[in-house]
């Protein structure tokens, strides 16, 4: 049976060193590529040709976008509006990322299942909230590490485990989406290698993994979209800190 982690290894496609730093153009920057590409395709046949009556590419586009402004409106309030490109942006990324891992036949590669890129994107949200906070507030945006109404008596406490909570956002964002991805694309690969191992000894028994192995694609398949959700969500979630302080 193959190792399972092989399909994370990042491959040099372009070796380039500069400076004694390794830039090489790999595989996962590939398929990165890739991922933009099909937004940017996606979102200009969708809107090439706007209508009144919209087609199905314009549809699918303006339900996307609009999706992303509801949560918004209902998670941060109206002032969230104006980060709906923002966000959305990095919902159609995070999702074009994950559903491209899931293409068969191709030597597919999934970035999100690397911790360098969900840590990427998540400081991009990261640093979105601190720049509005400081924006907005100025120096008042330090009084989000202290909630209203706690005892003086225990504030330093609260205010320190506040502010390790606050720093640890990137890295639970992060983590969350290489994690799910990662452990999905883990078993589907080692139910596949059931498949062969156990088909070469009866056919019968290798008919069981490779329904299991069915079953379980189309639950990565769903997670894929739950997970780019997910972080959209929790953006949107942080952003209501740094937009509606308390």
């Amino acid at each position: 049976m193959a190792n399972p982690m092989e399909q994370f290894t990042i491959e040099r496609i372009a070796p380039l060193e500069v400076a004694g730093l390794d830039l090489s153009f790999t595989n996962s920057a590939l398929w990165m590529l890739f991922a933009l590409l099909s937004v940017a395709a996606f979102l200009f046949i969708g809107t090439a040709r706007p209508q009144m009556v919209p087609g199905r590419a314009q549809a699918a586009v303006e339900y996307l976008y609009d999706f992303i402004r509801d949560m918004l409106r209902e998670n941060v309030g109206q002032d969230g509006l104006r980060y709906a490109p923002l966000i959305f942006a990095v919902f159609v990324f995070v999702l074009a990322c994950n559903l491209l891992g899931m293409v068969p036949f191709v030597h597919s590669f999934t970035p999100t299942s690397h911790i360098a890129v969900t840590f990427g994107l998540a400081m991009i949200v990261f640093t979105l909230v601190v720049f509005v906070g400081f924006a907005r507030h100025g120096l008042h945006f330090f009084s989000l590490f202290l909630p209203e109404g706690t005892p003086l008596f225990v504030a330093p406490l609260v205010a320190l485990i506040e502010f390790l909570s606050f720093l640890s956002r990137p890295f639970t964002l992060a983590i969350r989406l290489f994690a799910n991805m990662t452990a999905g694309h883990v078993l589907m690969k080692v139910f596949g290698g059931f498949v062969v191992s156990l088909g070469a000894v009866n056919a019968g028994l290798g008919l069981i993994p490779l329904g299991v192995n069915v079953a379980l694609t189309a639950l990565e398949l769903l997670i894929a979209v739950v997970q780019a959700y997910v972080f959209a969500l929790l953006a949107s979630i942080y952003l209501n800190d740094a937009v509606n302080l308390h």
